[in-house]
């Protein structure tokens, strides 16, 4: 039963994240044209890394509401293979993955329908620019270096959640301007999963090679690293 609850409160918060997360363009442009900057000048993406701090800070506390429930199965496999997460055992991710998943087709259909009809267009998904190896590389090197941030800022890094927040925005803005001429990019399966669905293509090779595969080795490669980086310091025995 409690797997069951963990699976709905993932599938749950990922409709949420997802309907969230893809207002963030036009959010940006909303209030990017309200104080006369460009969306993509850096003022335009200052506005963007506030928006998704502040968009990152609401769903950590309603994922510790939802007894820690999580939106992206690249992020739960990194803090699995870190040994940050050691109740995520191989039956409760395949359960927990397809709930994601379909928190991810319900939160794109949800956003379609409430997004008003001038800013639709906006609403697109990650898509695969490239040829599918090179998508699938830098898929997978953007989870990575995403992951990586991720476990260094969380484990490491300040104490002040609205800081550590602010951190992973900052990387999270880079990277999707960095991947947005390669794969849109996702990092993040379930988010790929829910727009792919809703424009057809979910049942591809390609949907599960660049963004459910190569996230997933890149998200396990960036818990090596980590774990290579900052080993876990075993509690000295006392001496009798």
């Amino acid at each position: 039963m409690g797997l069951v609850k963990t699976a709905v409160g993932d599938a749950v918060l990922t409709s949420l994240w997802v309907a969230g997360a893809s207002t963030l363009g036009t959010l940006t442009l909303v209030v990017s044209s309200a104080i006369g900057v460009s969306p993509r000048s850096p003022p335009g993406l200052a506005v963007t890394t506030l928006l998704a701090t502040a968009l990152l800070l609401i769903f950590s506390i309603l994922g510790a509401l939802l007894g820690g429930a999580s939106f992206n199965p690249a992020t739960t496999v990194a803090l699995k293979t870190a040994g940050l997460k050691p109740d995520a055992t191989l039956l409760a991710l395949g359960v927990r993955f397809p709930a994601q998943a379909a928190g991810g087709v319900a939160g794109a259909l949800t956003i379609l329908q409430l997004m008003p009809s001038k800013y639709k267009h906006m609403l697109k998904g990650p898509s695969l620019k490239v040829d599918s190896h090179t998508g699938a590389l830098a898929e997978g090197a953007f989870t990575f270096v995403l992951c990586l941030a991720l476990l260094t800022i969380f484990t490491r890094g300040p104490r002040n959640l609205l800081v550590k927040m602010s951190m992973v925005a900052i990387v999270t803005v880079a990277l999707v301007v960095t991947g947005s001429s390669y794969t849109g990019p996702s990092m993040n399966p379930a988010n790929a999963f829910g727009w792919a669905y809703v424009n057809g293509w979910h049942t591809t090779w390609e949907l599960f090679y660049v963004y459910w595969m190569c996230p997933f080795v890149g998200a396990f490669l960036a818990a090596t690293i980590f774990k290579l980086l900052f080993p876990v310091q075993k509690p000295k025995e006392k001496k009798a």
